[in-house]
C-alpha cells in the first residue's frame, strides 16, 4: 500500500497533523501534491536512482517530499537543520543531490549553501521566500495531479547522527518494483509487529530527518492511518497530545521518557494515555529503572527494538519477555546475531563482545565510503556486519548491549562501559542529564568522568558531586565510579537523545 491507496477510499482523512499549530495534510493532498512534485523533478531531469534532499523542520512538506522520491525511482535525504552551514553542505553535496527542497524557516542556512553546493540544479522553497529558491507552491501548480505512467520504488539514503565523527551516508539498493507494489520490509515487518493500520493514531515527537520518525510515518500512511507530528518534544504537550488526539501508537528515545517522568505526579495524572496500544522506544538504550517506572504509568503496552539507520538487522521484546529480561532489548527479528572478540571469534553466552548480524548478504553500503563498509563486515564473513555496538547474549539468545565499542573506557587495563553508569545516576533526583566518558590519566590511561546537567532548583558543589559518586559506589562497583564530576547547563544530545561524545572527548582533550 501507499497514501494513493487512502486518496481513494479516504480522501479527507488526515495523513499528517502538526500537533502545536493543528495544520493538516490530507491523503488526497498528499496524494496529489506528491504526484506534482514528481512531475516537478522530472521535469528538472531527475531519473531513477538520484536524490532530492530536504532541508527543513518538522513540516508536512516533507512527507510530501519523501513520497514523491519513493513513487519517482530517487533517493531521499533529509538533511538535519540543526547541523552548523558547512556540515549541512557536506551532506548535500556528498549525497549527489540534484534538487534540494528547503523551507523559509532554514532562509538563512538555505541560502548559505547556495554557493557551497553548486551541483543542484533545482532548488525550491516553501512557507515563504528564499534568495535563488524557486517558489515550491508555484512549481506544484504549474503541474497536473496525474500520475506518471513509471513510478518505480525510491528509497532514503540517510546520514547517521555522527555521533563518533562525520555522518555517514547509508544507501541501500532501489527496490525493483512499483511504488504501489507490495514488497516494503518495513510497512510488513512493523505493521504486524505492532498492529499500524488505518486506524492508527501515531505520535511522532522526533525530528523527521532521523530514520525511524520518517520512516515509521511513512509505514503509517502506507496503511492508511495519521501520523501527528510535534514541532519539538515537550513532555507535556506529548501527554496532552495522547489524550486529547486519543493517541493510539507512539514512539519515543528514553530521554523522553526520563523527562515525562520528572513531571509532577499532578501533573501526569492531569493526562488520560489510556489510548495507548503500543508505546514503542529505540534509538538509545533505556535504563532498566526508568522502563520498569513507564510500565507502572502505561501498563504493559512498552515495545521495545534494537536496529539502527544501516538496518542489517532487528531485534524485538514486548513488555511481558522484558519483565522477565530486564534491561535486554530482545532476541533477533531480522538476521541471526553472532557475538565475537576482537579477533573475530564467536564467543560463548554471557560474554561480551562485538555485535554481528548474519544476513544472506549486508542490506546496505556506505555511501562513496568503500573503506568504511568493508570496516562493518566481519574478517572472515562479509554477509556479519556490526554498526559497533558491545553486548551479550544469555543462555535463551536475547541481546544485552553493554555500550558502543567506540566509548568503551578502558582504565588500568579494565574496560568500563559508560552506559552502566549513565543508567545508574539517569533516575538520581538531582540528576537532570548525564554523560560518562574516559578522560586520559598518566596513571590508569583513562579515567571515569560524569558530566552531569543539573535541575534548574539545584546548585552544584563539591558536596553534590561527593554524593553522586557515592550514590554510584552503592549500586555498581566501585572502581566503575567517576573519578571526577562536572556540573554543566546542558550535554550535547541530537533530538532523538544520542550523547554526541565525541563534542564532550574534544572538549576535555583540547584542555590538555
Amino acid at each position: 500500500m501507499y497514501p494513493g491507496t487512502h486518496a481513494q477510499k479516504t480522501p479527507d482523512k488526515p495523513a499528517v497533523v502538526m500537533v502545536e499549530s493543528g495544520r493538516q495534510l490530507t491523503f488526497r493532498q498528499l496524494e496529489d501534491r506528491s504526484i506534482q512534485l514528481a512531475r516537478v523533478l522530472r521535469k528538472a531531469g531527475l531519473r531513477r536512482g538520484d536524490t532530492v534532499a530536504v532541508l527543513s523542520e518538522n513540516q508536512p512538506e516533507v512527507f510530501e517530499v519523501y513520497w514523491a522520491a519513493l513513487r519517482s525511482g530517487l533517493y531521499l535525504t533529509a538533511v538535519n537543520h540543526r547541523l552548523a552551514a558547512d556540515e549541512a553542505a557536506y551532506i548535500v553535496d556528498d549525497c549527489d543531490a540534484k534538487a534540494l527542497i528547503v523551507s523559509a524557516g532554514e532562509r538563512e542556512r538555505a541560502e548559505v549553501l547556495l554557493d557551497s553546493t553548486p551541483a543542484v540544479r533545482l532548488r525550491l522553497a516553501f512557507g515563504g521566500a528564499v534568495n535563488g529558491h524557486g517558489d515550491y507552491e508555484a512549481a506544484l501548480a504549474r503541474q497536473f495531479a496525474v500520475p506518471l505512467a513509471d513510478q518505480p520504488r525510491g528509497a532514503d539514503l540517510l546520514y547517521s547522527s555522527g555521533t563518533t565523527g562525520r555522518p555517514k551516508g547509508i544507501k541501500a539498493p532501489l527496490p525493483d518494483r512499483q511504488v504501489h507494489e507490495p514488497g516494503d520490509a518495513y510497512t510488513a515487518l512493523f505493521s504486524t509487529k505492532y498492529g499500524f493500520d488505518d486506524t492508527t493514531v501515531y505520535l511522532s515527537p522526533a525530528p523527521l530527518y532521523h530514520a525511524a520518525p520518517l520512516r515509521f510515518g511513512g509505514v503509517v500512511q502506507a496503511l492508511g492511518g495519521t501520523v501527528h507530528v510535534m514541532a519539538k518534544f515537550d513532555p507535556a504537550l506529548a501527554l496532552s497530545t495522547i489524550d486529547s488526539a486519543r493517541v493510539t501508537h507512539s514512539q519515543w528515545v528514553p530521554t523522553m521518557f526520563v523527562r515525562m517522568l520528572k513531571l509532577s505526579t499532578e501533573e501526569r495524572a492531569q493526562y488520560d494515555v489510556s489510548s495507548l496500544r503500543s508505546a514503542i522506544h529505540a534509538a538509545a538504550p533505556c535504563p532498566v529503572e526508568v522502563k520498569h517506572a513507564m510500565i507502572d504509568w502505561w501498563g504493559p503496552i512498552l515495545h521495545e527494538y534494537y536496529s539502527s539507520t544501516e538496518g542489517n538487522g532487528i531485534t524485538f521484546i514486548d513488555c511481558h519477555e522484558w519483565l522477565r529480561k530486564p534491561g535486554s532489548v530482545g532476541k533477533a527479528g531480522l538476521g541471526v546475531i553472532r557475538i565475537c572478540d576482537d579477533e573475530g571469534q564467536v564467543v560463548p553466552s554471557g560474554t561480551n563482545g562485538v555485535v554481528y548480524f548474519e544476513r544472506e548478504q549486508v542490506p546496505f553500503e556506505y555511501h562513496k565510503d568503500p573503506a568504511k563498509t568493508k570496516a562493518t563486515q566481519h574478517p572472515e564473513h562479509p554477509n556479519w556486519s556490526t554498526t559497533g555496538d558491545i553486548g551479550y547474549l544469555d543462555e535463551d539468545g536475547y541481546l544485552y548491549l553493554t555500550d558502543r565499542k567506540a566509548f568503551t573506557i578502558i582504565s588500568g587495563g579494565v574496560n568500563i562501559y559508560p552506559q552502566e553508569i549513565e543508567n545508574c545516576l539517569a533516575l538520581h533526583p538531582k540528576v537532570f542529564d548525564v554523560a560518562v566518558i574516559g578522560i586520559p590519566d598518566p596513571e590508569m590511561g583513562e579515567s571515569v568522568q560524569a558530566v552531569v546537567q543539573l535541575p534548574p532548583h539545584v546548585i552544584p558543589s563539591n558536596e553534590l558531586a561527593a554524593e553522586l559518586q557515592e550514590y554510584v559506589r552503592e549500586r555498581i562497583a566501585r572502581y566503575k565510579a567517576p573519578r571526577g564530576i562536572d556540573f554543566v547547563t546542558e550535554l550535547p544530545r541530537t533530538e532523538t537523545g544520542k550523547l554526541l561524545k565525541r563534542v564532550l572527548r574534544d572538549r576535555y582533550t583540547s584542555r590538555l
